[in-house]
């Protein structure tokens, strides 16, 4: 059955001004108007309305994990070693049970789409997948979810060939994306070159976690804008990419330019990366997020996400997108209007999601809140919010 058209009254717009909308199948149809017979009615009383947030990389399988896999090192090695340690404590049925409710956590603060990785790696084999898929499709009216297959290392050579018969697995179960961790590897490009040719043969999407270190001496993000220029078929994103702060401007910026014109989103993660990175530097320790500004002024698309919630990569988080926006104003030098933009149209721009908003013709995914513009809601990321997804109030 259609949803009835719904008509939200008394809504407060970032320049100050009120508004109504009118929405139709899902599409803002008309502002300033008036509601029709058999609307539905939402009298947004003042509160500020704005596009739905969107969590651009999130790790729900691993969520709420910090008592059950502790990290005592803080560190990403530290992370990664004691959930291979820890495999045996989590189940399949446990996965599912945080996954969903990470899930409904991010969407009741306002996200309406959730890109998340899945562990697939020899220790869980396909459990992350399956368990995210089912929390994917039975959560599909509330959010919009991405599951990317995680790929462990190797992935090259004969000793990858059960990584990749993997890989193969969670692409015949239904993931939609391919991502890894290049620079886990020995031969750093050759594992880029094998997921980029993957994602082209299956025709899949691709979100790498790229140079999540500090070494500026090593990199694959030149190498990967240059696999992707000109021709590849499938959206792209680089997500982390903290070395590139530890380069010169001057490399920075022709960097930038070539992640712009092979049209690869950058996914800035400030949250775990500062919390992850730099430990080891005795002096000076550097902010560990891709350099924001720059890559916003050579024109790359520049999303952010929160990354891991409440485990061994980061003990802590909300759930809440405006917490990555705070971080985004705070850590990497963005305006708020800039910050909010990172975690709602560029990272829709990412997945490949159609514009939200108010303006006619635009997706009817939003947010209400009680806020006098888009300043005071990062600042005090305020309760009271109703989230609508395609015209329909999916949390009150």
């Amino acid at each position: 059955m259609p949803l009835a058209p719904l008509t939200i009254t008394g809504a407060l717009l970032p320049d100050g001004s009120t508004t109504s909308l009118r929405i139709v199948d899902g599409v803002v149809a008309a502002v300033d108007t008036r509601a029709e017979p058999g609307d539905d009615l939402l009298d947004a009383a003042g509160r500020l309305v704005l596009p739905a947030m969107a969590e651009a990389h999130a790790h729900l399988d691993k969520a709420f994990l910090s008592e059950t896999v502790p990290n005592p090192t803080g560190d990403l090695l530290g992370a990664i070693v004691a959930m291979e340690e820890h495999r045996h404590l989590i189940t399949g049925a446990d996965t599912e049970a945080r996954a969903e409710r990470a899930a409904r956590l991010l969407a009741r603060h306002g996200a309406t789409a959730i890109r998340t990785h899945a562990d697939v790696t020899a220790g869980n084999g396909l459990t992350s997948v399956e368990a995210l898929l089912r929390v994917r499709d039975r959560l599909r009216d509330v959010v919009h979810i991405e599951v990317f297959a995680l790929s462990g290392w190797p992935v090259c050579g004969v000793a990858g060939a059960d990584q990749r018969s993997l890989l193969r697995e969670a692409v015949d179960r239904g993931v939609d994306g391919i991502g890894g961790c290049p620079h886990l590897e020995d031969d750093e490009p050759g594992a880029l070159d094998l997921f980029v040719d993957m994602a082209a043969a299956v025709g899949l999407p691709l979100d790498l976690h790229t140079d999540e270190h500090l070494d500026p001496s090593r990199s694959t993000l030149a190498h990967l804008a240059h696999r992707v220029a000109g021709g590849f078929p499938q959206r792209v994103a680089a997500s982390h990419a903290v070395s590139m702060v530890m380069r010169s401007e001057a490399e920075q910026r022709s960097l930038a330019g070539s992640l712009a014109a092979a049209a690869v989103s950058v996914v800035a993660l400030p949250a775990s990366n500062l919390y992850l990175q730099g430990r080891a530097v005795p002096m000076g320790t550097p902010r560990a997020i891709a350099p924001a500004r720059l890559l916003l002024e050579a024109g790359v698309n520049v999303a952010a996400g929160w990354d891991n919630l409440q485990d061994p990569f980061n003990p802590v988080g909300r759930g809440d997108c405006l917490e990555t926006a705070a971080l985004m104003v705070m850590a990497a030098h963005l305006l708020p209007d800039e910050a909010y933009t990172c975690v709602s149209a560029a990272t829709r721009t990412m997945m490949g999601l159609p514009e939200a908003g108010t303006a006619v013709g635009a997706a009817a995914d939003l947010v209400l809140l009680p806020a006098a513009g888009i300043r005071g809601a990062i600042a005090d990321a305020p309760v009271g919010r109703t989230v609508i997804r395609g015209g329909c109030v999916v949390a009150p």
